[in-house]
């Protein structure tokens, strides 16, 4: 199970299988007039890559990564059902100079059945080519517009900056922790996570049915709302650390939103706190038997 404990057990995994995919070239998107959509394609073990400017829409369908330096796509990014996105490689590794990072400047769809991992970070998420004890890169997801995921596998987003809103629905790896998917050849249960990220609206997710999911340390502009989220995981639905400038909904989620046992601090919120989020309600913290601490709080002017 993922505890928080653990929970970078699943980067770790994800690590040591992304740092052997090998670097695929990719295609130039042709350009006649308004550009066309890129089509990026790909397998687990051969990866397309995503490097350089696309001027128009890039679609991946199968599995791609961004590993060959800075891929800027200057249109909208979907994952076609069952594809995978993996931008979560710090250096080039295709050239040995340089870094990797991915930017939209509009927004990011996820299709049912697929996986996106954007961005990473030495503690909470490492990167899967930092081979470093203890990991210490990192690589920055930018996203103008919104990220919409619906009925898509995980969403995995950590260090990175999301102009617009988030809304995650439905989907997962159904109510157990056996990897499915893209996740199976990782060895890692099906999870979503959102960790150490700036929103420019609300991070919505809501009829999630996975292993684990959390989200903590963002920084959310808008609401933060999980609602009818089931994970398989008891230490699951860590909703922590955040600070909310509007309001901060928690309902029918299982487990109920709590700490997690690696402890955390309550979600700072400038509105209004309802559910299992409310101001009032106590939890431990660590769970399950520290001591009794409000899981979010009234920001103060």
């Amino acid at each position: 199970m993922l505890r928080s404990t653990n929970r970078l057990a699943p980067a770790v995994a994800l690590s040591g299988l992304l740092a052997t995919l090998v670097v695929m070239p990719t295609q130039a998107a042709s350009a006649s007039g308004a550009a066309a959509a890129h089509t990026c394609t790909g397998t687990a073990t051969a990866p397309g890559v995503l490097t350089g400017s696309y001027p128009g829409n890039v679609i991946v369908k199968g599995v791609c990564a961004v590993n060959a330096g800075p891929a800027v796509v200057k249109g909208n990014l979907a994952i076609a059902p069952g594809g995978a996105l993996l931008a979560i490689f710090a250096f080039n590794d295709k050239t040995h100079k340089g870094f990797s990072s991915l930017t939209v400047i509009r927004n990011v769809v996820v299709s049912k059945g697929a996986a996106l991992a954007l961005g990473c970070e030495p503690t909470a998420f490492p990167c899967a080519d930092d081979t470093g004890k203890p990991p210490t890169l990192q690589s920055r997801g930018t996203i103008g517009g919104s990220l919409f995921a619906t009925d898509s596998l995980g969403v995995l987003v950590h260090n990175s900056s999301i102009g617009g809103a988030v809304a995650q629905q439905g989907g997962g790896g159904g109510l157990s922790c056996t990897p499915k998917g893209i996740f199976k050849l990782f060895k890692t249960p099906v999870f979503s996570d959102y960790e150490d990220n700036v929103f420019g609206d609300s991070l919505i997710v809501t009829g999630l049915h996975s292993c684990w999911l959390g989200a903590i340390r963002n920084a959310v502009h808008g609401s933060l709302i999980y609602t009818s989220n089931k994970m398989a995981d008891p230490d699951a639905n860590e909703v922590t650390h955040n600070d909310i400038n509007r309001s901060l909904t928690c309902q029918g989620n299982t487990p109920a939103v709590q700490y997690g046992d690696g402890g955390s601090t309550p979600d700072v919120v400038s509105g209004m706190a309802t559910g299992q989020c409310r101001f009032s309600r106590l939890v431990p913290n660590p769970a399950p038997n520290g001591p009794l601490e409000p899981i979010a709080v009234h920001a103060t002017a």
